[in-house]
C-alpha cells in the first residue's frame, strides 16, 4: 500500500533522508556507500499523538532495508563486512518496544543494543546459516530435522534465539555470556525518546553516530530532568515537529480529548464534561462510576498518586481472594530492579536482557520449582516465559515497609502492578485503560505546573493516550467484583519451555 505522506511528514522523511547520506545510505537511491562524515549527528522528530511519528518510521525503517541495510536485534549479529550499514530500532521497555514489533518495526530494548550476547562458536555456525551469511552446517548435537525446524521458525519470525530454541536448544546452551558493545554500529531510532535521561542519552551517542529521536513533547519528562527533556537540549535546526494530527481523521473521540488539553483555558470540570458528552456518543469513552477488577489483571489502572496505587491493588487482591502471604497464578507484576551483588554481573544481564528491567510488566504464573524462584511472563519480551528468583512485595496503606510473603535472598524485586503510576506507565499502550480521575483532580486543586502547562493535563495527556482502543474514566474510588478467577490462559507462551532462564547464586541461594 502506497503511503501518501503531509507536508511536514514529507519534509520530515527528506531531511533525515540527507542525513542518512552522510552515513552511507542512500534511500532515494537503494545503496549503501561508505560514511562521508564520522561526526555525531543526533536529531529529533518531534510530535503529539496521533501526528504521525510512528509512520514516519516505519516508512523510514522499509527504505533503509531496501537500500541493503542490516537490521540488529541485539539478539546476534552477523560477520562485520567493510561495506556494512547497520540500523538498530530501539525503545526504553519492552512493552514500548512490542508496540513497534506489532506494526511490523523489528525493535528492541536499549538495553540489547548496549549489551550483545556472546555465542558458542558451534552454535555461532546455526546463526551464520539462518541469516543467510554461510552454508548449512554440520552440528553433531543436532540432527538434519533440528536444523530445519530451526530454518522453518526464522524464516517467519527472524529471531536467532527463538530459532534455536525450535531445534530444542537451552539459552544457556548456545549464549556463554554478555558484553559492553565495543564497536560502534551506524543508524539508531529511538521511539519514546521522552523517556530518555541524559545517561542514557549519551550512552547511544557514543553507539550511534546518526542517531534520529521519536518523542512526544506533551507527555512527562524523567523525574531526574526537572521538567526536560533530552530532544529539549538540541538546537532548533536540529528538530522537526509534527503538527498536524492525522488520526483523527478517523474520528478518534481518545484523541479528540487528548488534544482538547492542549486549550490554556480548559479547566478541569470542562474537561469532565467533555468526557461524559463524547462517552454518550461513542463507546470507545467510558464514563465509569466504579474501577473494572477484570481488567486490572491485563491493563493496570493509572493513578497519580502512591497511595491512590496501594489502596486499588490492595482492593484488587481482595476481590480475588488472593491471600497476603502467597500470589496467585494471574496476578500482576511490575520488576522493581534487581537486588544482586556485583559478583552476579553475568547472571543481572541474562535477565535484564530477558526483559527483566525497572518497570518491566510481568504476570505471575506460578511458584518455580526451587524455593523463592517465580515462573514469569514478561510482557512485551519476544521471548516472555523464564522463570527466576524473586523477592516479592506487597504494599499495604500506611505502612512504610512492604510485606514479602516469600522471597530469595537476592534477585528480582516485584511490587504488584494491578495499578501504577501514569509517569511508569510512559511507553506503554493497552487496549482498554482505565484513569483514575480523583487522582487527576487532586492534581489540579494542587495547581502544580511542570514545564509551565498545568501538572494534570500532562498527567491526563499521558493516560488518556495510553488507550488503543477503550478509554474509562473512572470517577469514583469503587471496585466492581471480577466475573471470573484469575487466569494465565490468555497469555501466549512465545518461547518454549526449554529456553527459561533460571538465576541462582553460586552457593545455590
Amino acid at each position: 500500500m502506497k503511503v501518501t505522506f503531509s507536508p511536514d511528514q514529507a519534509e520530515a522523511f527528506d531531511t533525515v533522508s540527507e542525513m542518512l547520506k552522510a552515513a552511507g545510505v542512500d534511500i532515494e537511491e537503494g545503496m549503501t556507500t561508505p560514511r562521508m562524515d564520522e561526526r555525531q549527528v543526533t536529531r529529533a522528530m518531534t510530535g503529539k499523538a496521533g501526528s504521525g511519528k510512528t509512520l514516519l518510521l516505519a516508512q523510514l525503517y522499509k527504505s533503509l532495508e531496501e537500500a541493503g541495510v542490516d537490521i540488529v536485534s541485539g539478539d546476534w549479529e552477523g560477520k562485520k563486512r567493510r561495506d556494512r550499514r547497520t540500523l538498530a530500532i530501539l525503545a526504553p521497555t519492552n512493552k514500548a518496544a512490542s508496540v513497534l514489533r506489532n506494526r511490523g518495526v523489528p525493535a528492541t530494548t536499549i538495553h540489547r543494543i548496549l549489551y550483545t550476547p556472546v555465542y558458542d562458536p558451534e552454535y555461532e555456525k546455526i546463526a551464520e546459516w539462518l541469516a543467510g551469511n554461510g552454508e548449512r552446517p554440520d552440528v553433531a548435537e543436532l540432527t538434519d530435522a533440528a536444523l530445519d525446524r530451526a530454518y522453518a521458525f526464522y524464516q517467519t519470525n527472524k529471531s536467532i534465539p527463538g530459532a534455536l530454541a525450535a531445534a530444542g536448544l537451552r539459552g544457556s546452551d548456545f549464549i556463554t555470556g554478555w558484553k559492553r558493545r565495543d564497536d560502534p554500529l551506524d543508524i539508531g531510532f529511538v521511539d519514546e525518546s521522552s523517556m530518555l535521561d541524559k545517561k542514557q542519552l549519551e550512552d547511544l551517542q557514543e553507539i550511534f553516530p546518526t542517531l534520529v529521536l521519536f518523542g512526544d513533547p506533551a507527555q512527562l519528562a524523567p523525574v531526574n530532568q526537572a521538567g526536560a527533556m533530552v530532544f529539549d537540549g538540541l538546537k532548533k535546526s536540529m528538530v522537526n515537529s509534527l503538527s498536524r494530527v492525522h488520526r483523527q481523521a478517523d474520528d478518534n473521540p481518545i484523541l479528540d480529548l487528548a488534544h482538547a488539553l492542549a486549550d490554556p483555558a480548559l479547566g478541569f470540570e470542562q474537561f469532565e464534561r467533555m468526557i461524559a458528552e463524547a462517552a454518550s456518543k461513542d463507546e470507545r469513552v467510558v464514563y465509569a462510576q466504579r474501577v473494572e477488577s477484570d481488567l486490572m489483571a491485563r491493563s493496570p489502572v493509572l493513578v497519580w498518586r502512591n497511595a491512590t496505587r496501594i489502596r486499588l491493588i490492595q482492593a484488587f487482591r481482595k476481590a480475588y481472594d488472593a491471600p497476603e502471604d502467597a500470589l496467585l497464578p494471574g496476578e500482576p507484576l511490575i520488576c522493581d530492579g534487581l537486588e544482586l551483588p556485583l559478583k552476579h554481573r553475568k547472571k543481572r544481564l541474562d535477565l535484564e536482557a530477558r526483559g527483566l528491567i525497572k518497570g518491566a510488566q510481568v504476570v505471575f504464573l506460578g511458584p518455580g520449582k526451587k524455593p523463592g524462584f517465580s515462573r514469569l511472563h514478561v510482557m512485551g519480551a519476544e521471548d516472555p516465559t523464564l522463570s527466576a528468583a524473586s523477592i516479592v512485595k506487597i504494599e499495604f496503606p500506611g505502612e512504610e515497609e512492604p510485606f514479602i510473603p516469600y522471597a530469595a535472598r537476592m534477585g528480582a524485586a516485584f511490587l504488584h502492578g494491578a495499578a501504577v503510576t501514569i509517569h511508569k506507565a510512559q511507553g506503554s499502550q493497552w487496549s482498554d485503560v482505565q484513569v483514575f480521575a480523583p487522582d487527576l483532580y487532586a492534581a489540579a486543586r494542587a495547581g502544580r505546573m511542570e514545564a509551565g502547562i498545568a501538572l494534570w493535563k500532562r498527567l491526563a495527556y499521558v493516560a488518556i493516550t495510553r488507550a488503543e482502543t477503550r478509554l474509562f474514566w473512572v470517577t469514583r474510588a469503587a471496585l466492581a467484583k471480577p466475573t471470573a478467577p484469575l487466569d494465565t490462559s490468555d497469555l501466549k507462551q512465545l518461547a518454549p519451555a526449554p529456553l527459561a532462564l533460571e538465576l541462582q547464586s553460586d552457593n545455590g541461594l
